[in-house]
């Protein structure tokens, strides 16, 4: 059956437009999202084998492109605006975070970092560059790396720092196992890299790992 032969309260356009968004299944919303269904199919059904195929819509948003438009209903169109989709939410999210809030304490960072950082596939090295007041300046990705590991070097974060005019850093990195743990390697990297920031008198204020929807945060283990 079409979308448009059903009850007008059930179709999503317009349970959105009534109720919000929130009240909407994931494949209602992604229905919406796609607009239109294919032969067999409407936007519902063909959302929910969407899901069904990558098996959940996390999984959808962070697969590769090569899987993405494999997917029925899911051409180069389609893609582009997934992907300008999760950009403007991480975007809104940052701004939230520059107008709102200063990072003095772990909670303050890590909700932000995590929304970053824990879909990546390999090991990212990142930056917050905060001011005097902690508030956020910007947020550098400064390192990539493979799967397990990624190349860091105090100098090229300095240099940033300087650049920035950051008053404070926060420190952050991925772990794409998923396990929110500091390994002997990250500990000692931090230090150097502390070391090289309190040379232009620049504050290392924490170092996360960011797991599968957890941050391991160094000051609150006493590590910096």
């Amino acid at each position: 059956m079409k979308i448009l032969d059903w009850p007008q309260q059930e179709r999503p356009r317009e349970k959105l437009m009534h109720y919000g968004a929130h009240t909407l299944s994931d494949a209602e919303l992604l229905a919406i999202f796609l607009q239109t269904g294919v032969k067999g199919q409407n936007a519902v059904q063909l959302a929910k084998t969407a899901l069904q195929s990558h098996g959940s819509l996390r999984a959808l948003l962070q697969a590769p492109k090569r899987k993405v438009l494999t997917t029925p209903g899911f051409g180069s169109a389609k893609y582009a605006m997934l992907q300008a989709s999760i950009e403007l939410q991480k975007r809104h999210l940052s701004e939230q975070m520059i107008r709102e809030r200063s990072f003095c304490h772990a909670d303050d960072a890590s909700s932000y970092l995590i929304s970053q950082l824990r879909d990546k596939p390999r090991e990212v090295f990142a930056m917050l560059m905060l001011d005097s007041q902690h508030q956020l300046i910007a947020y550098r990705e400064m390192f990539q790396g493979t799967i397990n590991s990624a190349a860091v070097y105090p100098r090229e974060l300095v240099k940033q720092a300087m650049e920035d005019n950051a008053a404070a850093v926060i420190l952050a990195h991925n772990h794409p196992s998923g396990l929110a743990e500091p390994s002997q390697s990250d500990i000692s990297i931090t230090q150097k890299i502390k070391q090289a920031m309190a040379l232009i008198d620049v504050s290392v204020l924490d170092h996360f790992v960011i797991g599968d929807g957890r941050a391991a945060s160094f000051a609150q283990r006493g590590l910096l």
